[in-house]
């Protein structure tokens, strides 16, 4: 009877758990029955996802992803700004369904969520005081220098740079701070952010920065969802190159990070399977 009453148990468990399976199983007809889509964006991160000064409302090259995707899906879009360490807890615990935020492919980030095909590709450089001496990534040896946490780009300067001492702050902004105050030698970032940083500085005067002239590393950015989803993958993979061969990507690229914005960015990339190189 014992021996009976406990495989009875584990049936029910095993049970239990193949039904919690296939609650989570097609995320994309949870969100096509919803009727709308939580895509989570990073919540201050010019021009990927900011507020409007006038408006209040989050705009940017992110914002407009995630835009395409709720139209593509055929669904409203729920926004949902979420701090740059967030992005992956937020996910899996499914207070969002998709993330558009900035988010670059990393093997330690692909081991937990799964990438779509590439929107964006951003080169990472370093930003120095324009006094400073630094003319190289090679003179960053021996050099303190600061990213934001949990960030792709504090990654890859501690890969690409380990010579230097890497310090990381709870933003980008704080790590532009200490670079202000002396702290750090350098910033590690994509080339948008500190391009802002630098053009700031330049309308206030003062200590000016600028750019190492190499990359120290491309970004390869795609939208996030949690692992084992191929419907919902392979519908936004679809979306993707839909936006780009319409035209959309290339008027909001341009708008947020080319032409029609003060980064004057060229975009030289296709959407297209990351390569993880």
């Amino acid at each position: 009877m014992k021996k009976s009453a406990l495989i009875s148990h584990a049936a029910c468990a095993l049970l239990l758990s193949t039904v919690g399976v296939m609650a989570h199983a097609d995320q994309l007809a949870d969100i096509k029955a919803r009727g709308s889509l939580n895509c989570g964006t990073q919540n201050a991160s010019e021009p990927y996802a900011f507020p409007d000064a006038n408006t209040r409302q989050i705009v940017g090259f992110d914002v407009d992803i995630c835009n395409a995707l709720a139209k593509g899906l055929g669904v409203k879009l729920q926004h949902k700004p979420v701090s740059t360490d967030a992005r992956i807890p937020e996910l899996k615990t499914r207070r969002v369904d998709v993330l558009a935020a900035a988010m670059a492919y990393m093997p330690a980030r692909a081991s937990q969520v799964d990438f779509s095909y590439q929107y964006f590709v951003a080169p990472i450089k370093v930003l120095v005081r324009d006094s400073s001496p630094i003319k190289t990534v090679a003179d960053l040896t021996g050099k303190k220098i600061s990213a934001s946490e949990g960030s792709s780009s504090a990654a890859v300067g501690a890969t690409k740079l380990p010579n230097s001492r890497m310090l990381t702050f709870h933003d980008i902004s704080s790590g532009f701070l200490a670079l202000q105050q002396g702290k750090v030698d350098g910033l590690v970032a994509g080339q948008l952010i500190l391009t802002r940083f630098m053009r700031e500085a330049e309308q206030k005067g003062g200590e000016q920065y600028r750019l190492l002239p190499s990359s120290i590393f491309e970004e390869r950015v795609g939208v996030t969802i949690n692992k084992n989803e191929p419907a919902l993958m392979a519908a936004i993979n679809q979306i993707l190159q839909a936006y780009e061969k319409s035209g959309e990507l290339q008027v909001s690229f341009d708008k947020w990070l080319g032409t029609n914005s003060s980064y004057k960015m060229t975009r030289d990339y296709k959407v297209e399977a990351i390569n993880p190189g």
